[in-house]
């Protein structure tokens, strides 16, 4: 398996010749980087006008292996190959490196790059990525891999640290800027060929950086508190276009990585800037903020492949559901603003909203009887968007990162009515459903006064919660909240609720039973939950091997125009337009039994009869359209005849050799998509008179229904030919 790692940029706050020349001090070896031994120049070349200096070193690595490895190896160094071009003019240096030794069986490349800060000419930006790819070791692959990786990782930490270090010496040697190149002020000295020793040879001073140890943060601080407190008062911006400023691309930066995300390995960092990159080139225009994205693969211990798979899936859910907009339209209804007993309550010792719910008080089986278990999902799931919310605020009030919140449970009251079936089967479908969508947005749960009905209670809603969750519960019995270690470690005194013997009056209602008058027949709760969760213009369809989903569209006036908007949610798919002056047969769901699938996850439904023939009896009116697992597709289409029009998607099979041959975006999906024989879309289409199609917002403006609340930005679509855009 290829290991990858992809920096942020790294701002140092410094001119790009100082920083340049900080790194002159580290060769041929560096004190600070004691496996870093010895480097030689292979080969030196300088333009005539002496903008461009080009060097070829070969340099020694001692790496930290067992001994028993270096002997089954049979070498005692590591070498490298590292190619530094550095362009004076344009202050630039591009760095390229790949390993020598065992080229043949691992195979090592880095590029990174200097360059300055597009918004501040005076400081220097750093860029790296990296690949390590095993094929074979004598049997020690796993070893080798972990070995490449900790000392990679290892030497990425240290890789700011050292630059500072010098940076400061520097600074005491009186020396605190460097004249930019001009076209006569430099004059570098000839090249003149070195050879490998223990001894450091004589190296001119060029503007390099050993591959070995790449400028990377860590937790490195320059001593300089002037610096310190400039830095300081940037990073408490409240505008991220502050701190993001300049950074091409958008890529992120590692100051604001800090400040609104939290400390980070460079390998966590590497994980957020790649799978962010891949959603930036699949689903353009509706990216997740980056903390959101963060929390699944903090999910997941930041393994990719599983948190990008979970993270697609719950992005579907929330466009399918609207749940972007439910802040803005779910209104709770009056019995539960009278009989629900939770609410908001300032904050933690650690800056996290801090919700209370008074569950022992609540009365779960009039709620259920009441409203039933879909009303009570949304509003649960309106008081998490309600946390997401509170958390950005609450990041921008306490200058600090802050992604998740405390909840605090009180079961005072807790008995044997809140075993009732239904509302523990409502309980579980909430808490899988959260579990699902909202990943790490629970900092600590403090569960108080629980009587002795808890453990069963416990026992039967366990399973269903993640394991990091459940290590994040404090429970309480009686009153031993109320001693050291109980409730003050983690609240303020002055906010302790009243009803826990605390000062401060807290707004949450306080429950009781709901009246039976208040109680809804099952039909009628079976009627508002099925209201309650087709309250969405999209339809979901699945797509087999050789049974296409099929949609048909009547044409009555020349000239009206299809619009479409569909996500595919699994499997890559093709995409068809057709035309038929006759009616097809009435629409025929396809028997998944002869395609040996037993779960079909979704509508699939043939309306093109077998007889018919392609120009005869259909002709298609657009191009097939080959969308990929994840894309968004928005697109339109006038038409030229009334009649019927058929909208088809249809199974994509990759040629044999595709295996091979994947796109880099598609690398992760690759897995997925060669042994499955089923696909999925999530779509959505209107048609329109010519004379108002400029106005259909939910066609033209499609990708509003993208992710509104979790995305930093969306994009629109407008088409007024035939056309199709795909969000890569």
């Amino acid at each position: 398996m290829v290991q990858k790692y992809q920096s942020p940029v790294r701002v140092y706050k410094h001119p790009f010749e100082l920083v340049m020349a900080a790194y002159e001090r580290r060769f041929p070896t560096c004190h600070l980087i004691p496996m870093f031994v010895a480097s030689d120049v292979v080969n030196e070349e300088t333009s005539e006008d002496e903008s461009t200096h080009r060097i070829e070193r070969r340099c020694a690595l001692d790496v930290d292996a067992p001994r028993l490895l270096k002997r089954i190896a049979g070498v005692d160094y590591v070498y490298f190959i590292q190619k530094n071009t550095l362009n004076r003019k344009e202050r630039t240096l591009h760095i390229e490196s790949h390993n020598e030794t065992f080229s043949n069986r691992v195979i090592i490349h880095e590029t990174c790059c200097y360059s300055v800060h597009p918004e501040n000419e005076d400081w220097t930006c750093f860029e790296q990525t990296a690949s390590l790819d095993i094929k074979s070791f004598f049997g020690f692959e796993s070893t080798v891999e972990k070995i490449a990786m900790k000392q990679y990782a290892s030497s990425i930490n240290k890789g700011k640290e050292i630059i500072e270090y010098y940076l400061r010496e520097l600074e005491e040697e009186g020396i605190t800027r460097v004249p930019r190149w001009t076209p006569s002020s430099l004059s570098l000295p000839p090249p003149r060929p070195t050879s490998l020793s223990t001894s450091p040879p004589d190296l001119p001073k060029l503007v390099v950086t050993p591959a070995v140890s790449i400028p990377l943060p860590a937790n490195a601080r320059d001593d300089n508190s002037e610096d310190a407190k400039q830095d300081s008062s940037v990073l408490q911006a409240d505008s991220l276009t502050e701190i993001l400023a300049g950074t091409p691309e958008d890529k992120l930066d590692a100051d604001y990585i800090k400040r609104y995300l939290g400390d980070l390995t460079p390998m966590q960092e590497s994980c957020l800037i790649r799978l962010r990159k891949w959603l930036q080139e699949t689903h353009k225009g509706k990216i997740p903020k980056d903390e959101h994205i963060l929390r699944f693969l903090r999910a997941r211990d930041f393994n990719m492949d599983k948190a990008r798979e979970i993270l697609c899936q719950s992005l579907t859910w929330r466009k399918q559901h609207q749940v972007d907009y439910l802040l803005e339209t779910w209104s709770s209804p009056q019995v539960l603003q009278d009989y629900y007993t939770g609410g908001w309550h300032h904050h933690d010792r650690d800056g996290r909203p801090l919700y209370i719910l008074r569950l022992g008080q609540m009365d779960t089986k009039g709620l259920v009887r009441a409203l039933g278990e879909e009303s009570l999902l949304r509003h649960v799931l309106s008081i998490n968007e309600e946390g997401l919310r509170r958390c950005e605020e609450n990041t921008k009030v306490f200058g600090r990162p802050i992604s998740c919140w405390t909840c605090l449970v009180d079961l005072e009251g807790l008995n044997m009515r809140h075993l009732w079936r239904p509302g523990v089967k409502a309980l579980l479908r909430i808490i899988e459903v959260v579990e699902a969508n909202y990943p790490e947005t629970l900092g600590r749960l403090l569960i108080l006064r629980a009587p002795r009905v808890f453990p069963v209670l416990w026992t039967l809603v366990s399973p269903f919660i993640d394991e990091n969750t459940r290590k994040k519960f404090l429970i309480y019995a009686g009153n031993d909240y109320q001693g050291p270690g109980g409730l003050v470690d983690y609240i303020d005194k002055e906010i302790i609720p009243d009803f826990l013997g605390g000062e401060c009056m807290c707004e949450v209602p306080e429950g009781g039973l709901v009246p039976k008058s208040m109680y809804r027949t099952a039909e009628e709760l079976e009627n508002e939950d099925v209201r309650l969760w087709t309250e969405t213009i999209y339809q979901s369809a699945s797509i087999f091997k050789g049974a296409p989903h099929e949609l048909l569209i009547e044409i009555i006036d020349a000239s009206s125009v299809i619009t479409w908007d569909f996500d595919v949610c699994k499997g890559d798919v093709v995409f068809n337009i057709y035309h038929s002056k006759r009616a097809p047969q009435p629409p025929r769901k396809d028997p998944l039994g002869a395609h040996g699938i037993t779960s079909p996850g979704g509508n699939n439904v043939q309306l093109i009869d077998k007889s018919w023939t392609l120009g005869q009896d259909y002709s298609m009116v657009e191009s097939p359209l080959t969308c990929k697992e994840g894309e968004s597709v928005q697109g339109s289409h006038i038409t030229r005849w009334p009649g019927f029009y058929i909208l088809q998607w249809k199974f994509h099979n990759m040629p044999a050799c595709s295996a091979t041959n994947l796109p880099r975006v598609d690398d992760v999906l690759a897995t997925l998509q060669v042994s499955s024989h089923k696909c999925k879309v999530m779509y959505y289409t209107e048609v329109l008179g010519s004379e108002d199609f400029r106005g259909s917002m939910t066609s033209l403006e499609s990708s509003h229904s993208g992710f509104s609340q979790l995305s930093a930005a969306t994009t629109s679509s407008s088409q007024s030919q035939s056309s199709s855009m795909i969000s890569r």
